[in-house]
């Protein structure tokens, strides 16, 4: 088999998941461009291993690490997905437009020591 094919199948998956990325408004579509390309990746990994005939199977061990990253990856993606679902009640990324909390942290009262040391 010709190396072109899967590095155009490759591209073509790439591309797919960059404009995933760009276009897309949900944090869930935006985690699944994200492997998409990744994926697009391990198959580029592969095709170049089989066709460079790697004895030590560089290709193939790159591609296991990169799919162990992105396991880690949408693990802790999710994570983070469900805990600003929970806290604003959308994924919708527009609508995240701030990180911090909506009413200002409350001052602890201040004690008679801690008058008298800043006077």
């Amino acid at each position: 088999m010709p190396l072109l094919m899967p590095l155009m199948v490759g591209a073509l998956l790439f591309a797919l998941g960059v404009y995933g990325v760009l276009a897309r408004r949900n944090a869930i579509l935006v985690l699944m461009a994200v492997e998409l390309m990744l994926n697009a990746v391990n198959l580029n990994l592969v095709a170049f291993d089989v066709y460079l005939r790697d004895g030590l199977l560089a290709g193939q061990v790159f591609t296991l690490f990169v799919i162990t990253i992105a396991a880690a990856e949408i693990g802790l993606g999710l994570a983070i997905v469900l805990l600003v679902f929970r806290n604003r009640a959308t994924v919708e990324l527009d609508g995240l437009t701030d990180l911090r909390e909506t009413d200002p942290p409350t001052a602890l009262p201040v004690t008679a020591d801690e008058q008298a040391v800043a006077t």
